[in-house]
């Protein structure tokens, strides 16, 4: 694998298109070639380490938990029976390594001599600006939301993805994922006026 630093591909364009493959780029990565597989941990590195940096929450390293994801990818990849079936198998699996992140992180709140380090407020540059005030927020709000609310708000409202992509991602059907994507929206806005972001009334 050519990236061993997912933080190189932190400048990608949200929102970018989901990856695709070519026919026989796609019948080489199901031979388990490596240069095929590797092409593919390229092309979806932008994506997934965006997940992570989305879903991760604020105990969670998302560049760390995007190379975990990648090291699946690469021995399993090959077991993706249709390409069209990638996007939503990429999305599980970086929802079941955060997930495993996430536990580990809260295990390690309990161990003596294991503290994650906080930083010091005041040692904050007076350069901070409001959108990096808000993006922190956001972040804040989402980890609050229950994870099957804030997948689809990230996919629908913050990947711009339809909703029957983002129901074949979460292997819901779009009904359900409508139903979800509607009580995320509530929640999501409920939080953000709780916090002051958002007005008490008014507008959508």
């Amino acid at each position: 694998m050519r990236h061993t630093n997912p933080g190189t591909a932190a400048a990608a364009p949200p929102g970018s298109q989901t990856p695709s493959l070519t026919p026989r780029q796609w019948k080489a990565v199901q031979r388990g070639e490596p240069s095929a597989i590797d092409a593919v941990c390229e092309d979806w590195l932008p994506t997934v380490l965006q997940w992570c940096r989305r879903l991760c929450g604020p105990r969670v390293d998302a560049d760390h938990a995007t190379q975990d994801v990648f090291l699946v990818v690469l021995r399993r990849v090959h077991t993706v029976e249709r390409p069209e079936q990638l996007p939503s198998w990429m999305f599980a699996v970086t929802r079941r390594v955060l997930a495993q992140h996430r536990r580990k992180a809260w295990v390690r709140r309990w161990i003596p001599g294991d503290v994650p380090e906080v930083s010091d407020p005041r040692r904050s540059p007076d350069t901070l600006t409001e959108r990096r005030q808000l993006a922190s927020q956001v972040a804040s709000i989402l980890e609050q939301m229950p994870e099957e609310l804030r997948a689809v708000l990230v996919l629908c409202d913050l990947e711009d993805r339809t909703d029957p992509e983002a129901a074949a991602m979460l292997g819901l059907k779009i009904g359900t994922a409508k139903s979800r994507l509607r009580r995320a929206r509530v929640r999501f806005r409920e939080l953000c006026v709780r916090q002051g972001l958002a007005p008490t009334s008014g507008g959508s």
